[in-house]
């Protein structure tokens, strides 16, 4: 079985996301999406909810599987079985950093890194932008699925608006 994990932190999933994980979908026979645990960071989202939502907005897909690690990747895609991680790639800034990971998980254990050129699209989109424009009450229905549009309209709400 060809399987690839696809990991990130998505806090929260993004419409760049997805096309990245739909198309990988179609190349492996098993997709885990990796959902990382960073305890020195606080997200605008528990893991827990950023699972639920990607298990939401994944459920079509039927070979896409969410799971939460923590640690480093290479160990959760031995234990997954996963000789294959996907990355998608918006600008070349983001070349330098993932080329480095990328050098260092085959190094360390063999992991094979496939970059994907995002959809121009979502080459500007992040989750951070996203969070950005959602607290200040802008409209960010055309880059995310409708449930993580509700839960941001929820969970940033501000009192008085």
């Amino acid at each position: 079985m060809r399987r690839a994990v696809c990991p990130g932190s998505f806090d929260p999933v993004t419409n760049g996301h997805l096309d990245i994980i739909g198309r990988a979908s179609r190349l492996f026979d098993e997709v885990i999406v990796g959902v990382l645990i960073n305890e020195s960071k606080r997200g605008l989202f528990t893991v827990e909810e950023r699972i639920e939502m990607l298990r939401e907005v994944t459920a079509s897909d039927g070979n896409v599987r969410v799971e939460s690690f923590q640690g480093l990747l290479v160990d959760f895609c031995r234990t997954q079985r996963a000789g294959v991680v996907v990355r998608g790639l918006r600008a070349v800034s983001d070349f330098d950093y993932e080329l480095q990971m990328a050098q260092m998980n085959i190094g360390l254990a063999g992991v094979e890194t496939l970059f994907m050129p995002t959809s121009p699209l979502y080459s500007f989109l992040s989750s951070s932008l996203v969070k950005d424009v959602a607290k200040w009450g802008g409209d960010v229905s055309p880059h995310v699925p409708d449930v993580v549009r509700e839960r941001l309209r929820e969970r940033l709400v501000r009192p008085g608006s």
